[in-house]
Order: structure tokens, then sequence, then C-alpha cells
């Protein structure tokens, strides 16, 4: 989900005062596995996503189904409060630009190095391995690597490392020769 990568200033504001109010609390790492799960539960819930997005749902019922959701998950306090914030001033639609700032914050303040991968098939341990000591070497820290599946890159790997994408995709290798190919 391209949406995903992309970073807002409205999401950027909330992530920094969620994070300096995570971090006050002593909470940093509860809300960073609840925000985790509220991404992994983005990508897989149609439901979810039409939650954040739709533009005929009122701010309370927003505020409401992202009450549920915290609830059910157990979320900790300081989490579901801000979602019901978040929900309240309209803001829902800009909660992965919030994930993905907090998640930049944090890794800021705790040196922790976040990759993503993504394959067109799940990847085995030995592969991770090798993915996660290539990563090593190249930046001189042990990466938090997260492994997702997209069918649509075709093969190959796409490895996201802070605001770097290093895209080796089948699909983008065939569109760049595609591209050529029109050109020619």
């Amino acid at each position: 989900m391209a949406d995903e990568f992309r970073t807002t200033e409205v999401g950027d504001r909330y992530a920094q005062a969620l994070f300096d109010l995570a971090d006050e609390t002593g909470a940093l790492d509860a809300v960073r596995a609840d925000l985790k799960s509220l991404r992994a539960a983005h990508r897989e819930s149609a439901d979810l996503r039409r939650l954040l997005t739709s533009p005929v749902l009122k701010s309370e019922d927003v505020s409401r189904g992202l009450l549920a959701v915290a609830d059910k998950a157990k979320f900790n306090v300081t989490t579901r409060n801000f979602l019901g914030l978040l929900a309240q001033n309209g803001r829902a639609r800009d909660l992965m630009g919030v994930i993905v700032g907090f998640e930049r914050l944090y890794a800021k303040k705790t040196g922790v190095v976040a990759a993503e991968v993504v394959s067109a098939q799940p990847l085995s341990t030995a592969q991770l391995t090798h993915v996660r000591s290539a990563l090593l070497k190249a930046l001189g820290k042990a990466p938090e690597l997260t492994a997702r599946v997209d069918p649509s890159i075709l093969g190959g790997l796409k490895v996201k490392v802070g605001s770097k994408l290093f895209d080796a995709s089948l699909k983008t290798k065939l569109d760049q020769m595609k591209f050529a190919l029109k050109r020619a």
C-alpha cells in the first residue's frame, strides 16, 4: 500500500504528540506495539481502511469504531485515548502517516533501524536471515525486519529502510524495460 510509506505534516504533528505522551508515561514500547498491530490490521482489513477513509462516516462513528478496535485488541490506554482523539478531530485518515512518523521518532530515540521487506511470496527463515545479514553489512547495525507479501511485484524484493526504498522487484524492472522500449 503506497499510503503506508507516505508521511504528512499533520501525521508528523500527531505522531510527535503521541510519542511525547507515550515517552512521558513510560508506555513507549506498548504504544509502538499497538501501532504495529494497527498497521497490520490496516493492511489486512478492508473494513478498517473504509472506517478510516470514508467521507460519509461521522467522526463520532469513526471514534466509536476505533475505540471498539482498541478495546478488542486490548491496546494501551494511551493508544486508545489517542485513537479516540484522532477520530474526534476528523483526522482518522491520517493514522498511517502518524504510525510512520511515530516509527521514525522511535528509531531516532532508540537507535533501532527498521526495515520492511516486501516479496511476491513468503520468504523462508534462511532468506530472511540472508537479507538481515546483508542489511547489517550495509548499515552497520542489525535491522528490525518486517516481512510482507505483495504478489503484485511478481518477483524480487523491495526493501525499505527509513526513507530509502530499494526496489529490485520484477514488476519495476519490466516497467523500466517497457518504458525504454517505448522511447526507442
